[in-house]
């Protein structure tokens, strides 16, 4: 139970990083200058996509091995490969909105941009790869909820020291390599066992 969350938490994190909706929830927050209100939206609209995920990929685990482990092994791998060739593609600076929108404009707003962009995203397809593989869906459904709303989090607080200090791109070869990693241990694993 344990290692799915683990597994869940660092995957899910290393490919959020530097993916667009981290700058989707910086842009947000300077735009509204109210981080806790969008940190709540960009995070409920996660936990829908790890639902969604986790229940699909807790699905799949029901049929046979080999097929579906090749299935996620092509995603990581096809995951890796976008992450590694992509560069880091950073939205322009945003223009604070005038007035004062209510706490529940503002996250309803953010879960409403976070919610269309998340969808079929790679974090979410890593997150059903990772439930076929763990019979503990709750762990792996907290593990990248997790990890998604740490990552949100980052972003509403710390973002621009993170594209000040931190290479985005740098973030999304690391997340690349994991991603080839785990796609070629889950193909190994499917025709060695």
């Amino acid at each position: 139970m344990l290692q799915g969350f683990l597994v869940a938490f660092g995957t899910v994190f290393l490919a959020e990083l530097p993916d667009k909706t981290m700058v989707a929830s910086l842009v947000l927050t300077t735009r509204f200058h109210r981080p806790l209100a969008v940190w709540v939206g960009v995070s409920a609209a996660f936990a829908l996509h790890v639902a969604l995920a986790v229940t699909i990929g807790s699905l799949l685990r029901r049929l046979p091995d080999t097929p579906v482990q090749v299935v996620v092994a092509a995603l990581f791998l096809i995951g890796g490969v976008l992450l590694l060739r992509s560069g880091g593609d950073e939205d322009g600076d945003a223009r604070p909105e005038a007035g004062t929108l209510s706490f529940r404009r503002v996250a309803l707003t953010a879960a409403s941009v976070v919610g269309l962009a998340e969808f079929g995203d790679l974090t979410q397809l890593a997150t059903a790869g990772i439930a076929t593989r763990y019979s503990a869906a709750v762990a792996v459904a907290l593990g990248a909820w997790c990890a998604l709303a740490t990552v949100a989090a980052l972003a509403v607080t710390a973002g621009r020291w993170i594209t000040r200090h931190v290479p985005l791109h740098l973030v999304q070869r690391v997340a690349g390599m994991v991603f080839l990693g785990f796609g070629v241990f889950t193909l190994v694993t499917a025709f060695a066992g």
